[in-house]
């Protein structure tokens, strides 16, 4: 590839780049003045959610409705779920080797006021606000997006179900989702200046609180979320599409910087939609994998889990160790990571359950809370890019080994 070739591929991703680092410059050296500028960045991310709602709807049941082979989607789904719980099983053994080579909490001494007492769970309820929502206007919005998706799936479904009579309505779907694909693209004309913005005013207010008692845990962590992006996601790759599935993961650097950025595995979606289209995912399954990924794939959640239990062992001087506490810590990081994250605050009942699960005092709460709040950058790097990269897998699980060859053909 010949140096303008090089420039094409990349450009966007380098302006990107560019224009974050000037954002960060920026925010380093005005500090909290640097918080003028995030009207600028919230165009952005406004515009990104604006859009996620309807386009979820439109992707999913455009998708569904036009499949002609149900066995296919039945095979998409089915290895969906494989993807999701494997990815979240390797990266919580991959953590539970790091902390208890690092100890994210070993010489740290916390003092932190105790929070009130905890409520009991009410599981039942908990699923039910989970999938349902209590009126159609609540359905529409981005705080209740896996009923949303629940719905767009019975509703291509039953459009698919209806035969003759639906096609019309199918063809209008898949329009309306190259509308809103375009809004996207014309709203990444916006990004390097939203982006850019944004991080300036977000360094320039919380860059000083990532140093302090928690710097050791952010120590072990943001490396491991940095070695995961460039060394598990290419050998995923690998096994998804060979050596052309690795030489794709380049475009997995625009979705990285939007959810870095955003902070929003939901706001990255029309990004990862694109990355996932140039790397030649097919078109049903990226818009079905893709929006249920966002909020039922997370592998930097599952990572952010176990760094939160064996903090507070750490903090408490309880030894992390033995076969039930790390069985244990597993269970709870993929529930957190594969089945929590849909839940509506779905982040802090998963730690208000390791909390209650291990017996911690309601102090350790606000503890892990914080690491939460902290973590959350690279965490939302992981859970975001990791979707398209279980959409590769799951195309390669549905299509056979040689689907990336098929697509250059």
């Amino acid at each position: 590839m010949d140096k303008k070739g090089v420039w094409e591929s990349y450009r966007f991703s380098v302006i990107l780049i560019g224009a974050i680092i000037l954002g960060s410059i920026i925010g380093v050296n005005f500090g909290e003045k640097a918080k003028v500028l995030k009207p600028l960045g919230d165009l952005f991310v406004n515009g990104m959610f604006m859009i996620v709602v309807p386009l979820v709807f439109v992707t999913i049941s455009s998708s569904i409705s036009s499949m002609n082979d149900m066995k296919r989607l039945k095979s998409i789904l089915k290895n969906l779920l494989l993807v999701f719980v494997s990815t979240g099983a390797v990266a919580a053994v991959i953590i539970l080797i790091v902390v208890n080579i690092f100890p994210p909490a070993q010489g740290v001494h916390l003092s932190l006021p105790s929070a009130e007492a905890l409520k009991p769970f009410q599981t039942g309820d908990q699923i039910v606000k989970a999938i349902t929502v209590t009126d159609f206007p609540e359905l529409i919005s981005r705080k209740n997006m896996l009923p949303l998706i629940i719905f767009s799936i019975v509703f291509g479904l039953c459009i698919n179900m209806i035969g003759e009579k639906g096609r019309p309505l199918a063809k209008g779907l898949e329009a309306l989702a190259d509308v809103f694909l375009k809004m996207i693209s014309l709203l990444m004309y916006y990004a390097p200046i939203g982006l850019g913005a944004y991080f300036a005013a977000l360094v320039g207010e919380y860059g000083k609180e990532l140093i302090g008692s928690y710097t050791r845990a952010m120590i072990v962590y943001y490396p491991l979320c940095i070695a995961y992006f460039f060394i598990m996601f290419p050998i995923y790759g690998y096994i998804a599409g060979g050596k052309l599935g690795m030489k794709s993961m380049k475009n997995l650097i625009s979705p990285a910087i939007t959810s870095i950025a955003t902070q929003s595995s939901i706001a990255t979606l029309p990004v990862n939609l694109e990355a996932a289209e140039r790397i030649g995912v097919p078109k049903d399954i990226r818009e079905i994998v893709l929006p249920i990924g966002a909020t039922t794939h997370m592998d930097g959640t599952v990572f952010s889990s176990i760094l939160k239990i064996s903090f507070l062992f750490g903090i408490y001087n309880v030894p992390f160790e033995g076969v039930g506490v790390y069985i244990s810590a597993l269970i709870l990081s993929i529930l957190g990571g594969v089945v929590m994250s849909g839940v509506p605050g779905g982040g802090l009942i998963g730690e208000m359950l390791i909390v209650t699960m291990y017996g911690f005092p309601p102090g350790a709460f606000p503890i892990i809370a914080t690491i939460g709040y902290l973590v959350d950058p690279p965490a939302t790097m992981i859970n975001a890019t990791g979707d398209t990269v279980a959409a590769m897998l799951v195309t390669r699980l549905v299509e056979g080994k040689d689907w990336m060859l098929k697509k250059l053909k």
